[in-house]
């Protein structure tokens, strides 16, 4: 697919209803040749909206029309291309852990062993800290005590526990780490998140909060490829603990070959594994996308369970 049409299915579909400064940015691009060109000069990777648009807004591109975002860009191509070039789309959204959250509850309650949690793609990792937030569903009864407070619409009555499980580890395999407390790396956090979404951008901060008040109980984050590391990461686990691997808006950015390598290896391990992304692996790795184009599909041990609102917003349980 060339840029143009990248950005053109991003302006109908990721962008639209979420954030219409980035789909009338997006939209622009796929309506100017120029500026699709340009992006074009990226290597594929590096070419993806979310990361495009997130290096203007860190350089200081206010969040306004379209033809002042492509005149930035044009002005700017050089500093553009060298924070795109190093750095990553690796949003934290601590929401999406309302949407796991039923997943970990049956698998706390099938096994009732304290969970050593195993996110491959973590970031900073606010996505292994599920027991430190509190959550509320269709606005009814809080769970939990902690901050954010993580709200969730549901549909399809899904299996909500009636506490936060018990956690006995937290570790995360990333190409890149982040350190969640160093202010740039925080400042390139905020920049990933969409303009309008105000909420979410309140959540992240307050995510980011716990994890410093976490201090040496922060999770452990592991550089590698999770595909060389996260067996020995399950070995690791004492059998008095239940491992938990997972991963939500990760395996998009894997190419085919390490998606399909990676489902092989999950049907080896002693683990439970948890999916949230636009498409669900099957048996044999190869990708069944998701029916909902701007939802994610909730697997548990490769079997559909829910669609999921991309941010976590949004739960509907399949019954």
């Amino acid at each position: 697919m060339d840029t143009a049409a990248i950005y053109d299915r991003y302006a109908g579909t990721w962008f639209a209803g979420h954030s219409p400064v980035y789909a009338g940015w997006a939209a622009h691009v796929a309506a100017t040749p120029k500026l699709a060109a340009l992006i074009a000069t990226l290597p594929p990777a590096k070419r993806q909206p979310n990361l495009v648009f997130a290096a203007t807004r860190f350089l200081g591109c206010p969040d306004a029309d379209a033809a002042t975002w492509g005149a930035f860009l044009h002005e700017r191509w050089p500093e553009v291309r060298t924070v795109v070039l190093g750095h990553r789309t690796q949003t934290n959204e601590p929401r999406r852990c309302a949407t796991l959250l039923p997943a970990l509850g049956l698998i706390a309650a099938d096994t009732g062993k304290p969970l050593a949690l195993i996110e491959v793609g973590p970031s900073a990792g606010l996505c292994l800290l599920p027991d430190r937030y509190s959550y509320e569903y269709d606005g009814g009864t809080r769970l939990g005590a902690g901050t954010p407070l993580l709200r969730c619409a549901t549909t399809g009555d899904p299996p909500l526990p009636e506490a936060l499980p018990a956690v006995a580890s937290r570790t995360g395999v990333d190409v890149n780490p982040l350190d969640g407390t160093d202010p740039l790396t925080v400042r390139w956090l905020e920049a990933l998140v969409w303009p309008g979404q105000d909420e979410r951008l309140a959540t992240l901060r307050a995510a980011l909060a716990t994890l410093e008040g976490l201090g040496t109980d922060r999770p452990h984050l592991v550089t590698g490829d999770l595909n060389e590391r996260v067996a020995d990461l399950v070995s690791a686990v004492p059998p008095t603990h239940t491992a938990v691997v997972f991963h939500s808006a990760v395996l998009a950015y894997l190419p085919p070959r390490e998606r399909a390598r990676f489902a092989a290896t999950m049907a080896t391990l002693d683990c439970r594994w948890i999916s949230n992304e636009n498409f669900v692996l099957d048996a044999s790795g190869a990708t069944v996308p998701s029916v909902h184009g701007d939802r994610f599909t909730l697997a548990l041990d490769g079997r559909p369970v829910a669609y999921t609102g991309q941010h976590g917003a949004t739960l509907d349980w399949f019954g």
